[in-house]
C-alpha cells in the first residue's frame, strides 16, 4: 500500500508540474496581502514549497491586486479565493458574473489555481439554486479558459441547521455531474471551534469524497480557530495529517497566516515551519 500511493503521489507531482504545484502541497491563507514583503518572506523562509491562498476582497478592483499577487508569487504557489462565501450571498449573479469576468481577465496568467467555490454548502452563501448559478459560471468561465480549478466544501456533521446543507448531501444534489468529473482539486473547510470541537475520522470521510469526486486531487481547504491557547495545538495536528487515500494531498491553508505567522519572527511561524519540516 505505501508503495502504492508513493507511486501515486509522485505521477501526481508529475502531472501538474506545468502549475508549479508540489505534492505534498502545504497552504497558507492570506486575508490581508496589502503588505507584500514580510508575507514574501515568511513563505520564501518556511522548509516548504507553499500555496498562498489569497482572499480576494468584494470591494476591491482586480488590477489592485495585480502587483501583490506578482509578488506573493515569487515565493509561493498561488490560489486565488475569487469571492469568500461570506461575501457570496451580497452579490447578485450578474455582479459575480462581471467580478469573476474581471478577476480571470486581470489575475488568470498569475494564479495557478481559482477556488471557484467557498465552503459552498454554507448556510450563509444564500439561496442553493443562487450559490449553484454562480459557482457554476465560475467554473465554466475557468474551464473554458484552461485555469486550474478548485472547489472547498464545509464540513458540518451535526453542525447545520438544515438537513439540506449537510456537505454530502448538498454536494451530490447541486455539484453538476461535469463538475465531479474535472474540477482538479476538491477540499474541506473545517473549524472545529464551529463543530463542538469534534474530531472526525477523516479516512472515511476522504473516501466517499473520493467516490463522488473520481478524478479530483482531494485535500483541506481551510482549517484554524480563533482561540490563542488552541493554535499551536490546531497547526500541529492539521499539518502533520495523513489520510490514506492516493489522491489526498493536504492542504490546510491556515486562515490566519498573514495575523499570526508574518512576520516570520512570530512563535507561530516556527511551529507551523516544524510541522511541515
Amino acid at each position: 500500500m505505501m508503495r502504492s500511493l508513493l507511486v501515486s503521489l509522485c505521477l501526481f507531482a508529475s502531472v501538474h508540474a506545468a502549475s508549479a504545484q508540489v505534492v505534498p502541497m502545504y497552504g497558507v491563507t492570506i486575508d490581508d496581502p496589502w503588505n507584500p514583503p514580510p508575507i514574501v518572506d515568511a513563505l520564501a523562509s518556511l522548509p516548504q514549497q507553499m500555496t498562498a491562498r489569497v482572499v480576494f476582497d468584494p470591494q476591491v478592483r482586480a488590477k489592485q491586486y495585480v502587483p501583490l499577487v506578482q509578488q506573493i508569487g515569487t515565493a509561493a504557489t498561488v490560489l486565488g479565493e475569487l469571492v469568500d462565501s461570506s461575501a457570496m450571498r451580497g452579490m447578485t449573479l450578474t455582479q459575480f458574473r462581471s467580478r469573476t469576468d474581471a478577476y480571470y481577465g486581470a489575475l488568470g496568467g498569475l494564479v495557478n489555481i481559482w477556488e471557484i467555490c467557498n465552503e459552498c454548502n454554507g448556510e450563509w452563501l444564500g439561496t442553493t439554486d443562487s450559490v449553484v448559478a454562480k459557482m457554476s459560471y465560475a467554473y465554466d468561465e475557468a474551464a473554458a479558459r484552461g485555469f486550474r480549478t478548485a472547489l472547498t466544501l464545509y464540513y458540518n456533521q451535526d453542525c447545520w441547521s438544515k438537513p439540506s446543507h449537510e456537505m454530502f448531501r448538498w454536494t451530490i444534489a447541486n455539484v453538476p455531474d461535469r463538475m465531479k468529473q474535472k474540477v482538479d482539486y476538491v477540499f474541506i473547510s473545517y473549524y472545529e471551534d464551529d463543530c463542538n470541537g469534534l474530531q472526525p475520522d477523516w479516512g472515511p470521510i476522504y473516501a466517499r469524497l473520493g467516490q463522488i469526486f473520481p478524478n479530483s486531487l482531494i485535500g483541506f481547504g481551510e482549517v484554524g480557530t480563533k482561540y490563542a491557547d488552541r493554535k499551536a495545538a490546531y497547526v500541529n495536528r492539521y499539518y502533520q495529517m495523513t489520510v490514506n487515500h492516493p489522491r489526498y494531498v493536504g492542504g490546510y491553508f491556515w486562515w490566519y497566516f498573514a495575523e499570526d505567522m508574518v512576520a516570520k519572527s512570530k512563535p507561530l511561524w516556527s511551529t507551523l515551519a516544524e510541522a511541515i519540516r
